[in-house]
């Protein structure tokens, strides 16, 4: 408990020579007293005044990092903690976390700050309160070696994929409601009826037949031919010696790869002799699931620039030219203390957001540079150019280039022609060619593979080049706005058991078909039918609005609960509040433009609906239900 009275110090967690505490922290999923988004709320005091130093003092080591955060005003520590915090949090990654909030009491101050991944957030706060009390001492902390960690942290976590997070923050701008999906590892997007599922690029509209399909890159590279589209000379093999021998049909150069596989893992492109190729087979054998049969494909190796066409929706939207991971001399540093300083480099961090991945030493690296006479141990000389790698891997630091706006027309057509014949949201094309702004027809060109699943950093943050906003493209395939991704949702702050049925009786008397999600202190409903009630009240929002057949929700949110939990949703377009206390008022807040807001107080109510309010008192003995079960057809 906080102390209230005045004693020389007050400590929770901190410790004997520590200027600063921290304690009371309480993560919320979403909307709470303090913010109307997820977040981390925790309190902060100085523990004896004498021990900190002033407030210009900790702006002039704080803003040496972060230079914006000097050219503000503060008011207390306090304040300048809690927006320390805010910036912190955002990991130099861009995060969506830029929301914050304070609230003195007294000996301490309730901070609130806009959480994604609770570990994360609470390991931000920890780091910086040690910046703080190392200000305090005049001591140095490893800053970047500890923001890295943090960044790994969230990196880690169910929001920490590229894709995964591009598409949440994108959600997130449009007004998209998410939320993580954890016993089936999906996000899903929207809520009840209006709702879809998936991890990264895959969704619960995909055709899990088509998505399973072009993982078999033998049977889905004979379907493209049948079409009448390029695809390499090459066919199957299941031994080293079967490999020699059809790469010497075929003639070198040749490419192998897994048939089972992904990311480019186990691929080795133009190779050139039998040594080369027996090497290249055991590294695709290497790269094969263990639950999978030894199944390799062989091909021959088409000249030209590495590709990534990318559909959504069988309509054509972006393309990237993926080059492999290099290096440029600087005349007295080796490749490897070469490879080390481009690592260093901020766009190289390998966060959600980085245009590139760390550059990954290997076999196949070391044995690709002893083609070249080299070692990663030679010098090169200053401005020479040196590719480490066959194959333009992306995850291994390959550079991402945007080719979006010099694609020929004839090879949109292409992709737009392959995406059509999948049921699959995005559809990633991999081609090799010359030159995509010529013709495929005109061209050395070639289909390598289809990916029902691809990446799409790459296109939304290119080492090189414009952005193209992919997610964009994808959620708006679902929701043109963000009323498509919403079900109505009825709030109360107090309802009992019979005028929860009452109120969704009412309801289905106007709509015979719709399917009523309902939750209470007493109950959950789906229509009439009573459910299994969790003792975790979010844990029934959340099951409700899980729902794929939902039509509407009604839900309960009380004071305590508000104060222990939060709100589950955000935004409500009927809010009922009978005699609500000052944390009961914040269902006021998040609602809609064109949300409708009755207040009882005593006998008096009030009716909030457009910018206009509309007061009278209730008649002797009318119940509120009078009220509220009229309104709801407005919102209906």
């Amino acid at each position: 408990m906080v102390q209230d009275k005045n004693t020389d110090a007050v400590r929770i967690n901190a410790r004997k020579t520590d200027a600063f505490d921290l304690f009371n922290f309480q993560h919320y999923i979403g909307p709470n007293p303090y913010l109307n988004t997820g977040a981390l709320v925790f309190d902060f005091a100085r523990t004896e005044p004498w021990r900190s130093l002033a407030l210009e003092d900790y702006i002039e080591v704080i803003g040496d990092r972060y230079p914006r955060l000097s050219d503000e005003s503060y008011d207390s520590h306090a304040q300048l903690f809690a927006r320390t915090v805010s910036e912190v949090n955002k990991l130099d990654m861009d995060l969506h976390l830029d929301h914050w909030s304070i609230q003195p009491n007294g000996r301490y101050t309730r901070i609130a700050v806009q959480s994604l991944h609770a570990d994360t957030t609470r390991s931000v706060v920890y780091f910086i309160w040690d910046w703080f009390e190392a200000i305090t001492r005049d001591d140095d902390i490893e800053f970047e070696e500890q923001l890295r960690g943090l960044q790994r942290k969230f990196r880690q976590s169910a929001y920490g994929g590229p894709t995964i997070y591009a598409l949440l923050r994108t959600a997130y701008k449009k007004g998209i409601p998410t939320f993580h999906i954890w016993e089936e590892r999906l996000t899903q997007y929207g809520y009840g009826k209006k709702q879809i599922r998936g991890v990264a690029t895959t969704f619960d509209r995909d055709s899990h037949l088509d998505s399973d399909f072009t993982t078999r890159k033998d049977d889905c590279k004979e379907f493209l031919k049948i079409l009448g589209f390029p695809v390499p000379k090459g066919d199957i093999v299941f031994s080293a010696k079967e490999a020699l021998k059809l790469a010497k049909e075929i003639g070198y150069p040749v490419a192998i790869k897994p048939v089972v596989g992904h990311k480019g893992i186990g691929v080795t492109a133009d190779i050139r002799d039998e040594d080369d190729l027996e090497a290249a087979y055991w590294r695709a054998v290497k790269a094969i699931p263990g639950n999978e049969p030894i199944r390799i494909i062989v091909e021959k190796s088409i000249r030209g620039k590495d590709y990534r066409l990318l559909c959504v929706n069988g309509k054509f939207v972006a393309a990237t030219e993926r080059r492999p991971a290099l290096v440029v001399g600087d005349g007295y540093s080796t490749i490897d203390e070469l490879i080390e300083k481009e690592n260093r480099k901020p766009a190289r961090l390998d966060t959600p957001t980085s245009p590139m991945s760390k550059i990954q030493r290997d076999e196949a690296m070391e044995r690709y540079l002893e083609e070249q006479g080299l070692s990663l141990d030679s010098v090169i000389d200053r401005d020479q150019t040196i590719y480490l790698r066959k194959v333009a891997n992306l995850s291994a630091g390959g550079v991402s280039i945007n080719a979006t706006h010099n694609v020929h027309p004839d090879n949109i057509i292409l992709a737009q022609d392959v995406a059509q014949h999948f049921r699959l949201v995005c559809l990633g094309i991999d081609v090799i060619s010359e030159n995509l702004a010529q013709s495929w027809k005109e061209s050395e060109f070639a289909i390598l593979e289809i990916n029902a699943a691809p990446g799409i950093l790459m296109h939304l943050n290119p080492a090189v080049g414009e952005s193209v906003d992919v997610p964009a493209y994808i959620l708006e395939t679902f929701f043109s706005t963000n009323d498509d991704a919403r079900i109505p949702i009825i709030t109360f702050n107090q309802i009992s058991v019979k005028e929860l049925q009452e109120t969704i009786d009412h309801i289905l008397l106007q709509n015979p078909n719709w399917t009523i999600g309902a939750v209470c202190r007493g109950g959950v409903f789906v229509n009439r039918s009573e459910k299994f009630l969790h003792q975790n009240y979010n844990s029934n929002v959340y099951t409700l609005l899980r729902n794929p057949k939902l039509d509407l929700l009604i839900a309960e949110y009380q004071h305590d609960i508000l104060e222990q939990e939060g709100m589950f949703y955000e935004r409500s377009n009927l809010v009922v509040l009978n005699n609500p206390t000052e944390t009961e008022m914040i269902l006021m807040r998040d609602v809609f433009e064109n949300s409708t807001v009755v207040i009882r107080k005593g006998d008096n109510i009030s009716i909030h609906r457009q910018g206009l309010i509309e007061e009278y008192k209730l008649g002797e003995d009318e119940p509120l239900t009078r009220v509220y079960l009229k309104e709801i057809s407005t919102i209906l």
